[in-house]
């Protein structure tokens, strides 16, 4: 019925204001309307989804990922050395800095120093393997590890700042200076960036409401919107004339994060019960878009780590979690909170999941948060359940990250505070696939789904995809015709 609801007041609005054709030129900006603004655009501290979508296009890394998700290089190459010494030399053509200064290895110094000495950067975790950082030249550069480390170029992907900045506490969180396809300008209720080929401005703006957003596009008022879209309102669009939209297979990883200082969490029958609760199938055909497929770990199947896996699946059967419940001792109903943002679709699924966890003695009561304040708990461990999605992720790394004993916040992303010996050792050996099927057997997360991705825009639009991880890469190539 709300679907219903609110696609009658698509309809009508849409009646009343029919979509107008764009007289602008083709160096007028280009509205991108965007379901959350970033939080922090210095890449020492972003973690939020729209924040590193920005930073991928204001600033260059050493190294990113190829389709095979295999590192490859982006500022310079590499080459082993000896097993805990990497030498890395900058390409001979790159851009200067968007303040005009040459990029050199000082720069590269300067960044991964800094980040090294932040106490609360979530990234500073993930490079205390690093004993000693030399400038060779200004192309060249030398990192020498504490311990021998195979994965290490691939955890270079942190855009590189200018050093004579970070000496002046440059504060790139809300004024970055990079070096990539895409400059800022200016930031107040609209980001604004700027492509440097060409000149061609680019407008981000906030529209929290997923109908409001359709109606923007519709009207013009928006060239391009991207995901967290209800599968109706991805329908309707579909059907417009004047609105192209494109879609493709999903490998963000949506999960239902648990607080494992929590009594009654840390109880495994609780947790498996939680998750024979929920009916994933059924929330990917009712509420999804199109390619949305079920999750059983962080990386997809298609990922190299995942290769020979069988991982245990948890098929909805409300009974058997109420069996499981009653197996740990819980009088039912088991009373859970859950947070999550504001967004409407994410809170959609909440309901969702209300509904569902009712049949199986889950009494789950919603608490939703401005994102901010939502995300602010999550990092600091103020939830009992929580739901989110891993965005962008590329190496077995991530589980470390996220379940190692010694990677709570700020030091990883251990949101949960979970603790295990096994899984530690496990990933100390990065026995991957020992260590996804671990995770999958003691359910730190609730493992959701991988959900599709699409982009909506103006048919006037060209040069524009989604990305399976849902990055906004293609803004650096994006044209109006």
């Amino acid at each position: 019925m709300k679907s219903f609801f609110f696609l009658l007041v698509l309809f009508c609005l849409c009646a009343c204001q029919p979509a107008t054709q764009s007289s602008e030129n083709s160096a007028a900006p280009i509205q991108f309307a965007i379901a959350q603004a970033p939080l922090n655009l210095d890449p020492r501290y972003a973690t939020d989804a729209a924040s590193e979508r920005v930073n991928r296009l204001v600033y260059q890394p050493l190294v990113d990922f190829d389709a095979a998700l295999k590192p490859k290089p982006v500022l310079a190459t590499w080459v082993l050395i000896n097993a805990t010494q990497y030498q890395f030399t900058l390409q001979s053509k790159r851009t200067p800095f968007h303040h005009q200064a040459a990029l050199t290895s000082l720069d590269v110094k300067a960044t991964y120093d800094s980040i090294l000495h932040l106490k609360n950067s979530p990234h500073s975790a993930e490079f205390a393997n690093i004993k000693i950082i030399k400038v060779l030249d200004n192309e060249s550069i030398l990192f020498e590890l504490k311990q021998a480390d195979s994965h290490f170029p691939s955890k270079l992907i942190i855009g590189i700042l200018p050093a004579d900045l970070i000496a002046n506490n440059h504060d790139f969180a809300h004024h970055p200076i990079g070096s990539g396809a895409l400059k800022f300008v200016s930031w107040d209720s609209k980001l604004v960036l700027q492509r440097v080929k060409d000149s061609q401005q680019i407008i981000l703006t906030e529209v929290k409401d997923p109908t409001v957003r359709v109606l923007k596009l519709l009207r013009g008022e928006a060239d391009l919107i991207q995901g967290d879209l209800p599968p109706e309102l991805v329908k309707h669009l579909q059907s417009q004339p004047e609105i192209k939209v494109k879609t493709t297979v999903g490998a963000n990883f949506s999960y239902l994060g648990l607080n494992m200082q929590d009594a009654t969490l840390q109880n495994l029958k609780v947790r498996q019960a939680i998750a024979y609760a929920i009916d994933r199938e059924a929330i990917i055909q009712q509420v999804m878009v199109q390619q949305s497929r079920t999750a059983n770990a962080i990386l997809p199947p298609e990922h190299y780590t995942n290769a020979n896996n069988n991982l245990e699946s948890y098929d909805y059967n409300p009974e058997k979690a109420k069996q499981l419940l009653h197996e740990a001792g819980i009088k039912l109903p088991l009373k859970l909170i859950y947070k999550t943002s504001t967004d409407a679709q994410r809170l959609r699924f909440a309901t969702i999941l209300q509904a569902q966890m009712t049949k199986a003695g889950i009494d789950l009561q919603i608490k939703s948060l401005d994102w901010g304040t939502f995300f602010a708990d999550v990092k600091q461990g103020n939830f009992q359940l929580f739901g989110l999605t891993w965005v962008g992720i590329k190496t077995p790394e991530i589980y470390a990250k996220a379940f190692g004993s010694n990677n709570f916040p700020p030091n990883g992303f251990n949101r949960g505070r979970y603790i295990d010996k096994t899984l530690d050792s496990l990933l100390a050996e990065e026995n991957w696939s020992a260590a996804t099927a671990r995770i999958q057997q003691q359910l730190p997360y609730i493992p959701l789904w991988y959900e599709g991705q699409f982009a909506a825009m103006g048919q006037n639009i060209s040069h524009y995809s989604p990305k399976s991880d849902g990055n906004w890469d293609d803004l650096t190539t994006i044209t109006r015709q």
